[in-house]
């Protein structure tokens, strides 16, 4: 599978000599469901609702053409240059990568990460009078920017805007255009991110009040810091262990101080310890401190459980 899977048929070709990187592959099938797209959503949609909240550009729409230029963030271009929009160089002054579009070697904006690249496809679309008019229009009318944006001249694709609004619609990504807040600690953490070890992103989740990561084969604390812009020291303390300790494929790896207790719905109910559990994994299931894991329960700290074990996590 290339890099945008089965929504190949949805990258569209632009005019010639627009600043905007031309995908290599049209059509019109209709799209499916992509779990490669859902994260690249769950991902970024803080930052887009960020950017909506500041530029009035749709959410929806920000989403949309940040999966269809960077292949669900997947591409070359945004491997190596964090560049999600395919913007290219003309009079750009910062630092730039070379990829073959229209022509070989064209010049793209480079990018230090999302949120760089992010902010200046707003400011590309709102500074531009040919866009102007759009900015007339609700932000919920993602219709009326998908095909203003076509009518504009983003693209020469007659199925531009069809395509656009078939993403959306697949996605539901109408619903953050009525937004009025947003997640600031994912929107800071999913700008500040880089590639990690394998030349891609991990995926950001929420849990008991909480964000992590789940290891990847290569992973260090190290590679984690630099990716997600928290401190070695940090990312070790919040998970209780050493900065030098070796990860391995499958740890949950939180980002912030776990809590004291379990979500609420482990309220009168048991842990039953299974094979190769330990307190400390038991204690990172749930999220929450490995201390409080045995006072909840009573146990002295060299306490050895065993399979069968009923334990206390609320």
């Amino acid at each position: 599978m290339d890099i945008t899977g089965v929504y190949r048929s949805f990258l569209l070709g632009h005019e010639s000599g627009h600043s905007i990187a031309r995908p290599t592959a049209c059509g019109s099938a209709q799209p499916k469901w992509n779990s490669v797209y859902q994260n690249y959503i769950d991902q970024y949609k803080d930052l887009a609702i960020e950017q909506m909240l500041r530029y009035n550009i749709p959410a929806s729409i920000t989403l949309a053409q940040g999966l269809l230029e960077s292949g669900a963030g997947r591409s070359q271009l945004t491997r190596s240059g964090n560049n999600h929009f395919g913007i290219k160089c003309h009079g750009w002054k910062g630092r730039r990568t070379y990829h073959d579009d229209d022509a070989a070697g064209e010049c793209f904006r480079a990018y230090d990460n999302a949120k760089q690249s992010y902010e200046d496809h707003s400011k590309f679309l709102s500074t531009q009078q040919r866009y102007s008019r759009l900015f007339a229009l609700s932000r919920t009318d993602y219709k009326g920017w998908a095909k203003g944006l076509k009518q504009c001249g983003y693209a020469t694709n007659p199925n531009y805007a069809s395509q656009l609004i078939q993403i959306i619609e697949v996605y539901r990504l109408n619903l953050y255009d009525k937004a009025t807040s947003y997640d600031r600690f994912m929107a800071h953490h999913s700008a500040e991110d880089r590639p990690g070890p394998d030349g891609t992103y991990h995926i950001i989740k929420y849990y008991n009040k909480n964000y992590y990561v789940i290891a990847k084969d290569g992973d260090t604390f190290k590679s984690l810091s630099k990716e997600l812009g928290i401190s070695v020291r940090k990312l070790a303390k919040y998970n209780e262990r050493s900065r030098k300790d070796r990860l391995e494929v499958g740890d949950i790896i939180y980002l912030k101080k776990k809590r004291k207790k379990a979500t609420k719905n482990y309220k009168d109910k048991f842990h039953v310890v299974k094979a190769n559990e330990s307190m400390y994994t038991i204690s990172q299931k749930y999220g929450i401190r490995l201390k409080s894991l045995y006072d909840k329960n009573n146990l002295p700290p060299y306490y050895q459980i065993n399979v069968g074990d009923k334990l206390l996590v609320y």
